[in-house]
């Protein structure tokens, strides 16, 4: 799921007033639901060079909010924003890649616009990585990479990520198989409102009892 406009962060230091202007007049155009304006206010500041107004711009592009859906112009900016060093833009830019909204799909180049946002300390980044490590999608099948991965997003507290590290010790994938700690996994996800979670732990309390 790709993290959609709403909020700004913080401001690099040093930046003009007129490229911190724009930025926040569109901010809070957009928290106003006044998406034209917050457009206008976007464009302007990405053409000064921010990579932050570049990014919600795109999310813009992405979702026709404010402006009319063009995923080509989502991915330009995407990818002028993932360049300015903005972690969330390589993460959708990855998500258009995968799916081929806006691009040609190339799941190698998603793989590795995953990889870059996992090694930024990206959660969600981190979790597609594994995910496609763990199905072979634009990089060499991995169980072990894909078991690390799930392990430390779980641990950050991502649900799904839990979810996987269950399914991967139900089946003995990167791991033994140890049914209970799969049962466990599967409890920690449900109670984040993981709903298949919910139903894998009934079904494996069930099968263990």
């Amino acid at each position: 799921m790709k993290k959609l406009c709403y909020y700004i962060s913080v401001l690099f230091l040093g930046t003009s007033f007129v490229y911190a202007n724009d930025l926040m007049q569109g901010l809070s155009a957009y928290e106003r639901h006044d998406f034209a304006k917050a457009a206008e206010y976007f464009e302007a500041s990405c053409a000064t060079g921010n990579p932050e107004a570049c990014y919600n711009l795109a999310n813009m592009y992405d979702t026709g909010l404010g402006v009319y859906k063009n995923d080509i112009k989502a991915v330009k900016l995407y990818t002028q924003a993932c360049e300015g060093g903005f972690s969330d833009a390589c993460y959708n830019l990855g998500m258009m890649y995968e799916s081929g909204e806006g691009v040609q799909k190339d799941t190698i180049k998603a793989f590795t616009l995953f990889y870059k946002t996992c090694e930024n300390g990206h959660t969600r980044g981190c979790y597609n990585t594994a995910l496609m490590y763990y199905k072979g999608n634009g990089v060499q099948q991995n169980y072990a990479r894909a078991f690390e991965l799930f392990q430390k997003t779980c641990n950050e507290g991502y649900e799904k990520s839990c979810y996987n590290l269950g399914v991967m010790y139900r089946n003995g994938q990167g791991a033994p198989k140890d049914l209970n700690k799969a049962l466990s996994l599967y409890k920690k996800a449900c109670e984040q409102g993981l709903s298949i979670a919910c139903d894998k732990y009934g079904k494996l309390r069930s099968e263990m009892q």
